[in-house]
């Protein structure tokens, strides 16, 4: 269900999931007049410290979660790993924005592989894998080096190996778990990008300045804007943003990661995937633009007019994984830096903790 109300002030949104990406969303919303109810299987959720109440409880228990929803005027999700039945059931009671659907496709990397190219926009080769034996077909294909992924519950490199010439397909196949997979054929870029495209309930699209993104450990570590792109580069990757949010009936922000590959001194994008919530490279437009990716998810699943994605401002955001955070003294004395802490308890290696952004003047 969802209807084309506009929440006033004093509603509750309802937000799955309890974590930095919550936090932020729920500190955005408190600005706003809103209330959050928060709901999460971990009692130890950094998004509890800021909301006006919190369920902990299992994302299966269907009373808790009929209870949540008769609390709430609207559920949001901070990560693509809500259990699609879980969405479905709320959605029977309350609006659940993003939709069910652009849950479920963003969840299957096939799914949203086959998106694309219903909808004509460049993806790398892929094959469906299933077993040892449809994955050696595949690489007959594809060829090598190619990259087997999991098509679920894979984020920040998990669930995902590359296969080398002269390496086992059977040893990557293991390494998986044997889970239904898609094999990608391997792309050689320049940069990677990622545009941030926001749609309203009423079909209201913005989209911020495209953003480049670079990665350690297949964890996000800084993200740069503007991206050293060219302007029709930057047009088309808005485009693509646009035209995907739009197929999916999308309502809130929604990532579109991207490779930039360079061929003959021209650029063309190719999708990697979609992230159906506010996004680890959009922190930047915290302090780098008018209205925040987190305000503006909040406008538009609530129904309000979207707020400017205009860009005041140039911007690196880093991240601070692990011990990283623990500079926190120096970071807040640095001129230009604003700090973002996300309230864990505990700093462990390869766990985001924190993020600033270092703001200089527009340039570009």
């Amino acid at each position: 269900m969802t209807s084309s109300k506009m929440l006033p002030p004093g509603s509750t949104i309802g937000i799955l999931g309890g974590g930095q990406l919550g936090r932020m969303l729920a500190t955005a919303a408190a600005e706003l007049g809103f209330r959050c109810h928060v709901y999460c299987p971990d009692g130890e959720s950094p998004a509890f410290d800021v909301v006006a109440a919190r369920t902990t409880a299992a994302y299966e228990n269907q009373s808790a979660l009929a209870a949540f929803a008769g609390s709430v005027d609207v559920v949001t999700y901070e990560f693509e790993n809500v259990p699609a039945d879980t969405a479905a059931f709320l959605g029977e009671q309350v609006d659940v924005l993003p939709n069910p659907h652009a849950l479920a496709v963003s969840q299957d990397r096939l799914s949203e592989k086959e998106l694309m190219q219903s909808l004509g926009i460049p993806v790398a080769p892929f094959a469906q894998v299933d077993d040892v034996a449809s994955l050696e077909a595949a690489l007959e294909t594809l060829g090598r080096p190619s990259i087997l992924k999991t098509r679920r519950f894979g984020y920040d490199g998990k669930g995902q190996v590359a296969i080398r010439a002269g390496e086992d397909a059977s040893t990557a196949w293991e390494a998986i778990a044997g889970r239904p997979a898609v094999l990608e054929g391997f792309v050689t870029f320049a940069r990677e990008v990622s545009a941030l495209v926001v749609r309203g309930r009423n079909g209201e699209t913005a989209v911020y300045d495209i953003v480049e993104n670079v990665h350690r450990n297949h964890i996000l570590a800084t993200s740069t804007v503007p991206a050293q792109l060219s302007a029709a580069t930057s047009d088309a990757a808005r485009e693509i943003a646009a035209r995907v949010a739009s197929a999916l009936d999308y309502v809130g922000l929604l990532a579109v990661e991207m490779f930039v590959v360079e061929e003959n001194g021209a650029e063309r994008l190719i999708v990697n995937e979609i992230a159906p919530r506010v996004h680890n490279s959009g922190h930047w437009t915290q302090d780098g633009c008018i209205v925040s990716q987190f305000e503006n998810h909040i406008r538009a699943i609530a129904g309000w007019p979207l707020g400017s994605t205009e860009r005041h401002s140039n911007a690196v955001m880093t991240n601070l994984i692990g011990a990283e955070a623990d500079d926190w003294a120096a970071l807040a004395a640095e001129p230009g830096a604003r700090l973002h802490l996300y309230g864990k308890a505990e700093s462990r290696p390869g766990r985001k903790m924190g993020h600033v952004n270092r703001i200089s003047p527009k340039v570009g």
